[in-house]
């Protein structure tokens, strides 16, 4: 390999960390659980309640994905939603004690993921790699709007 493989590389790391969490998730009693459905959770338990249009924005979807995979949350109990008193034709979405619950479990892995990831980093190599990713979002994020994801 050489340094032209790099978005080969991201991509097989992205796929050999999602399944990481998706074995994990297994063994906690959680099948079936997409990234996104994960992604959700975390955006919600950092900002407690969000539109379906805030929540589109943080997780990179577009509204009709985001309600399909807030529908599936919902049906397992672990998000809920209200009419948003500001927009009758919005809904506000939190997370609901189940929804909790899964994020305390998902933090323990997510701790565990990261301990693998970063073994034989120490903490400058760690800061770097992480500023190196950074600067590959930001030149990717400042691309046209039409170009990025749907």
């Amino acid at each position: 390999m050489d340094v032209n493989s790099s978005i080969s590389l991201l991509s097989n790391i992205h796929t050999i960390t999602a399944d990481f969490l998706i074995e994990k998730l297994k063994e906690r009693g959680f099948p079936d659980f997409a990234s996104s459905h994960g992604n959700i959770l975390f955006q919600l338990s950092v900002n407690e309640k969000m539109t379906m249009g805030d929540l589109a924005e943080k997780i990179n979807r577009d509204k009709s994905t985001t309600t399909v995979l807030v529908r599936k949350l919902e049906s397992e109990g672990f998000i809920t939603g209200e009419p948003d008193s500001a927009d009758k034709r919005s809904r506000i979405i939190f997370l609901t004690e189940k929804g909790k619950q899964f994020n305390s479990i998902a933090q323990e892995l997510s701790k565990e993921l990261l301990d693998t990831f970063y073994k034989g980093f120490n903490e400058i190599e760690k800061e770097q790699f992480f500023q190196s990713l950074q600067k590959i979002k930001k030149n990717f994020s400042q691309r046209p709007q039409s170009s990025q994801r749907e």
